[in-house]
């Protein structure tokens, strides 16, 4: 009988259930019931979870991100609604009736106050529509299209500022403006969240145009202008519906840096200030709001002089403006921050010395200008500045003759040639780098080179063979004689032997700022050719000064508003060079001043090194000088004063030529002798590089002299070379000069530094100089080897020959 059991997997019917009932359709979860109990094949099956154990129990999962981000999306876009419900749009800060700041000497008295507001609103139908498109195009191209705050913007600034590609604003004018006119300058997260929710706020409630009439009422565009009315009146003297599409990108320029921009008080940022100009044009026409054809034939509109308020008249000007400058170039405020007023500056400057120096300059150089009859003297500027080499404290500065009428600060501008000012700075490198000749001699001041007249350079790249002053070829002399002399030749030799890369280097530690203009490396860079201001010259031979410690220089003591006072950055001191290397070189400046041509400054009545220097054209006139208390550089300056353009000295005071032993010494001696007056004459410390000592007088020529190679020097020539002796006049060097008449006999002894050399005779004037006019100087020198009231022994060595030794050259002291 068969087996009537039902197959494998099927329910057992109930017996009292009929055929075809309901109840024979298979039970819902008989199928499950069989895939739980079948067997399962192979690798299908999913694995039990196992418990999050170590390291992974600390790693969120997917499910907690997700719910992270959701949950931080909502907190943000509550505290925007909460910040947008609760920041109210405020009534217009203390800028828009900003407060004056008060600049004080360093023992709190008053220099000057400054900030009184110049202001005009006009309505925007005046202003002229290129002008507001090259605002727009300087500023904010997208401006009319755009929401009122870019977080795109905003947070590629934020990125450039932090991965050190410098510092710039993610603001559009819409926070501009609320910066402007509803907040302040001040760098604070408070004032950023303030502004990006007032700026929401009243991009949703003003139209574009009522937001970019304030923005033009209220910027800042130097000069102390406030809003573009005020600024076309201060740069162009004329009203705003009149302003060119030129003048208007101009002044667009200015919002970006308004200090820095202006081309007028700051000559040197002119190539800055042009590129930006251009960036404003090119900005137009990408955005064809100017034509192509109309932009090509668009010349820059040369803005008019600086009408200085009458508060800021002498010298009083000049401080401010160079204060002003160290707190913006320092970041330690902006100018518009600066330019809400209210701070109270306490500065370095001395006001004794600060007198002290003005009087020098009006007794040495200012009294004897005679413009209505000389037109020579209407070209002549002199600057000076001077800091105390400890404290790197600038003491006193002078910076024309008058902040009201010349407004160019002639102790901060960059554009004039230092000239032999800069060959200390050559020779502190040799001996820093401890660098020889191309034969091998370790260079000291002992260190005989070839000083002939356009001996050719050897060692370097570029073919140089410089003129000496004078035309004077010098034959074989030391280091320290070619330094007395001011020779081109072995200083531009030197600067080979050296590398002038390590010139450079050299340079810039001492304080001589790396983007000074002309600061190119090679040979004739040892003539001075770069353009530093008189402010970086006097910070470079402070380092000397200090045996190579270099402190930043500073005009600041201290900057408080209200109860606050402002950080200023540190100025750690640096040890630049060596002692060795600053104390070698001061030992050979010394010696230019007692023996060189720099003995003008022996009337300070102090212990002196110094160098004198003439630029190109004789376009600048230098002595860069110190005491071991102070450092004092001081130039004068040629310039036409209605074009600006620089102009050669030739002829001014009367004289054929200025140069730095003349007028700056001079004026430094008399400054220096008040500035240190009580205090006793203190001499240099130095510690000198072996072989640097001078050696005792030679009696004869060198047996063995060392070898050399061909260009180079012989050590076996005297020191002191003949001066050649020009066949119109009796002095020079030995005849008349530093032996006969000049530094013995009518110079130093009987007309020089005593009764006329330092002054008007002798070697201070005319003493070493050769082939002079007239009799001694005022009572000095020899009967025919002076020139008087000219240079001295300047004349012929340091940018100054006599009348008649030879037309005026080209090239460099």
């Amino acid at each position: 009988m068969s087996d009537q059991s039902p197959p494998p997997g099927w329910t057992p019917r109930d017996p009292d259930t009929p055929p075809g009932a309901p109840h024979d359709l298979p039970h819902p979860r008989a199928h499950e019931q069989d895939r739980q109990q079948a067997p399962k094949p192979p690798g299908r099956g999913r694995k039990p979870r196992r418990p999050r154990t170590g390291w992974r129990r600390a790693v969120p999962t997917w499910r907690m991100v997700l719910g992270g981000l959701l949950l931080l999306a909502l907190l943000i876009g509550g505290a925007l609604v909460a910040g947008y419900l609760l920041v109210d749009i405020p009534p217009a800060n203390a800028a828009a009736t900003a407060q004056s700041n008060v600049y004080l000497y360093s023992d709190g008295s008053l220099i000057a106050r400054d900030g009184e507001v110049n202001r005009v609103n006009v309505p925007l139908s005046q202003i002229p529509r290129t002008v507001q498109e090259a605002v727009l195009a300087a500023e904010d191209r997208d401006f009319y299209s755009e929401r009122a705050v870019d977080p795109k913007a905003m947070l590629r600034a934020a990125w450039n500022t932090a991965t050190g590609k410098g510092t710039q604003s993610g603001s559009t004018i819409t926070q501009q403006y609320v910066k402007n006119y509803y907040l302040g300058q001040e760098q604070t997260i408070k004032r950023k969240v303030k502004e990006f929710f007032i700026a929401i706020k009243l991009g949703r409630e003003k139209s574009k145009n009522y937001i970019l009439e304030g923005y033009l009422n209220t910027s800042y565009f130097g000069r102390n202008a406030y809003g573009i009315q005020a600024a076309a009146q201060a740069y162009y003297g004329k009203d705003v519906n009149k302003l060119t599409t030129a003048e208007g990108a101009y002044l667009a320029t200015l919002l970006n840096s308004p200090s820095a921009f202006d081309v007028v008080s700051h000559p040197q940022s002119r190539p800055r200030a042009l590129a930006r100009w251009n960036y404003v044009l090119d900005g137009m026409v990408k955005k064809q709001w100017l034509p192509a054809a109309e932009r090509t034939t668009t010349a820059f509109p040369e803005p008019g002089k600086v009408r200085a308020a009458a508060g800021l008249s002498g010298q009083r000007g000049y401080l401010v403006e160079a204060i002003k400058d160290y707190i913006v170039d320092n970041k330690i405020l902006d100018d518009k921050t600066l330019a809400e007023g209210g701070y109270r500056i306490t500065s370095t400057i001395d006001k004794r010395r600060q007198t002290a120096f003005v009087d020098a300059v009006d007794e040495q150089m200012v009294s004897k200008l005679e413009p209505e009859t000389r037109k020579a003297d209407r070209l002549v500027r002199a600057g000076g500045a001077s800091i105390d080499p400890a404290t790197g404290k600038v003491v006193a500065m002078y910076g024309g003759i008058d902040y009201t009428k010349q407004y160019v600060n002639n102790a901060t501008r960059h554009d004039y040639q230092v000239a032999s000012t800069f060959k200390p700075f050559v020779f502190a490198a040799a001996v820093e780098n401890g660098s020889r000749t191309q034969d091998g001699r370790r260079i000291t001041p002992n260190t005989i080179y070839n000083g002939d007249n356009k001996r050719p350079v050897t060692g370097g790249r570029i073919r140089f063979a410089p003129e000496n002053e004078g035309q004077v070829s010098y034959g074989n002399i030391t280091v320290n004689t070619a330094t007395d002399l001011s020779v081109n030749a072995v200083y531009a030799q030197m600067a080979v032997d050296v590398g002038t890369g390590k010139v450079k280097q050299t340079a810039i530690g001492l304080g001589i700022p790396e983007n000074t203009p002309n600061f190119v490396p090679g040979p004739a860079m040892a003539l001075g050719t770069l353009q530093a201001g008189v402010v970086d010259m006097a910070q470079a031979y402070a380092t000397l000064a200090d045996h190579g410690r270099r402190t930043p220089y500073t005009f600041l003591e201290k900057i408080t508003k209200g109860g606050d006072t402002i950080g200023l950055p540190p100025r750690t001191p640096t040890q630049a060079i060596s002692r060795e290397a600053a104390d070698t070189t001061t030992s050979m400046l010394v010696s230019v001043v007692d023996n060189g041509t720099g003995t003008a400054a022996l009337a300070a009545g102090h212990p002196a090194a110094g160098k004198t220097g003439t630029g190109e054209l004789d376009r600048s006139a230098w002595f860069a000088a110190y005491t071991p208390e102070l450092v004092t550089v001081v130039a004068m300056m040629g310039q036409d004063p209605d074009t600006g353009t620089l102009q050669s000295l030739y002829g001014a005071l009367g004289e054929s030529r200025i140069g730095g032993g003349g007028y700056p010494a001079r004026i430094w001696a008399a400054y220096t002798k008040t500035a240190l007056e009580g205090t006793d004459p203190v001499d240099f410390d130095l510690e000198l590089q072996p072989g640097a000592a001078q050696p005792p007088p030679s009696t004869g020529p060198e047996t063995e002299p060392p070898q050399e190679t061909p260009g180079e020097p012989s050590p076996s020539t005297p020191e002191r070379p003949t001066r050649p002796t020009p066949s119109n006049g009796t002095g020079g060097r030995n005849q008349g000069g530093q032996n006969n008449g000049g530094q013995n006999q009518g110079g130093q002894d009987n007309g020089g530094r005593t009764n006329g050399g330092q002054g008007d005779g002798g070697q201070g004037d005319g003493g070493r100089d050769s082939g002079g006019t007239t009799q001694g100087g005022d009572q000095g020198g020899t009967t025919q080897g002076t020139q008087g009231s000219a240079q001295g022994a300047t004349q012929g060595i340091d940018g100054d020959p006599a009348e008649g030794l030879r037309p005026p050259s080209a090239f460099l002291e």
